[in-house]
């Protein structure tokens, strides 16, 4: 809560900011200028990727030889979203609604787990597609920055590093196992002088290793499933370029499609690895004056950014506790009656 109340003072401070570098009568002109019905139209496609979500958790369940469907995997993916939004961890911290429903139905814990991590890969697989778009506009543009460029770089590392672990669960569950076991041990050595006791049980990464080894199988069995994933995270990735888009047209600020592409890499690789909560304070920023490096006044790239990230983040912010409460009372799959054994 400390870290959400700080991104808000953040965002605060930023509205001042360019408050005071924009002409104030800009920002109230492009307001002035605005058109309901692009912005209901991009709550609308917001709403539509928590389905695409939905859609691809459901094909990565059915990977795993899971049972679920695709309404309430659609709510769990707009929970996921809130909490990692409230407890950011590069998207980690989402994961433990998996874990929760898995729990609840006396599933498999661990294909529940991988089924969240699979997830988040196909969506950063599919923002590395838009990634090297938006490079190439910076590029032709000569508005590329050194921090653009470090963040791509994180950005590919966590991509890689969590497909590397992946496809070494489709081989060796053993091996998979000594590896977390190895990190889990590192983690516990770098925090045993402010614990004073283990933060991660080692035993347990490896137990969890071996269990989504035996679901991560079939995806080796079965390499031409992740077509359709992977497909659905450029999807995903499409959609919310789509509410960029629509952002600018609300107000009626010109814009090419590379500078709708621009804006929204810069915006979600600082969403990533923001150490606010959803990049608060950052993101709106950061985007801001990337559109204005992109040729777009800053006035109305302040007002076009925040109206984006109130959709992209603030909606789901609203939506996810509702989420939340609604998940415990949906009914279970009907083909849910002989639920593997947890482990």
């Amino acid at each position: 809560m400390r870290k959400l109340l700080f991104a808000i003072a953040l965002l605060l401070a930023v509205f001042f900011v360019i408050g005071r570098m924009a002409e104030v009568h800009v920002i109230l002109d492009t307001l002035r200028q605005a058109d309901v019905k692009f912005i209901l139209l991009a709550v609308g496609v917001q709403i539509l990727w928590y389905f695409n979500a939905g859609a691809n958790l459901k094909v990565i369940y059915e990977i795993l030889e899971m049972e679920e469907t695709v309404p309430r995997l659609a709510l769990m993916s707009a929970a996921a979203a809130f909490i990692s939004t409230v407890a950011p961890s590069g998207g980690m911290s989402g994961l433990s609604v998996y874990v929760t429903e898995a729990r609840q139905r006396k599933s498999s814990v661990g294909r529940a787990t991988i089924a969240g991590v699979l997830f988040m890969f196909f969506e950063y697989l599919g923002f590395l597609v838009v990634l090297a778009l938006g490079l190439i506009v910076f590029i032709r543009r000569n508005s590329i920055t050194a921090a653009e460029i470090s963040a791509s770089v994180l950005m590919a590392l966590l991509a890689g590093g969590m497909g590397a672990l992946l496809y070494l669960g489709t081989y060796s569950g053993p091996l998979l196992g000594k590896v977390l076991g190895g990190l889990a041990h590192l983690i516990n050595s770098i925090l045993w002088p402010i614990l004073h006791r283990p933060y991660l049980s080692e035993e347990k990464a490896r137990i969890f290793a071996v269990d989504a080894a035996e679901g991560l199988k079939a995806l080796r069995r079965a390499p031409h499933r992740a077509f359709l994933p992977a497909l659905l995270g450029i999807t995903s990735k499409a959609l919310q370029l789509l509410i960029m888009w629509l952002s600018f047209l609300a107000f009626h600020v010109p814009c090419s499609p590379g500078t709708v592409v621009g804006g929204y890499t810069v915006a979600y690789l600082f969403l990533v690895i923001s150490p606010t909560p959803g990049g608060i304070g950052i993101v709106e920023g950061v985007l801001a004056v990337t559109l204005n490096t992109l040729n777009v006044p800053l006035g109305k790239a302040a007002v076009v950014a925040l109206t984006y990230r109130a959709i992209t983040i603030w909606l789901p912010l609203l939506l996810g506790p509702l989420a939340l409460r609604i998940l415990p009372h949906l009914p279970p799959p009907k083909s849910f009656d002989s639920p593997p054994p947890q482990e």
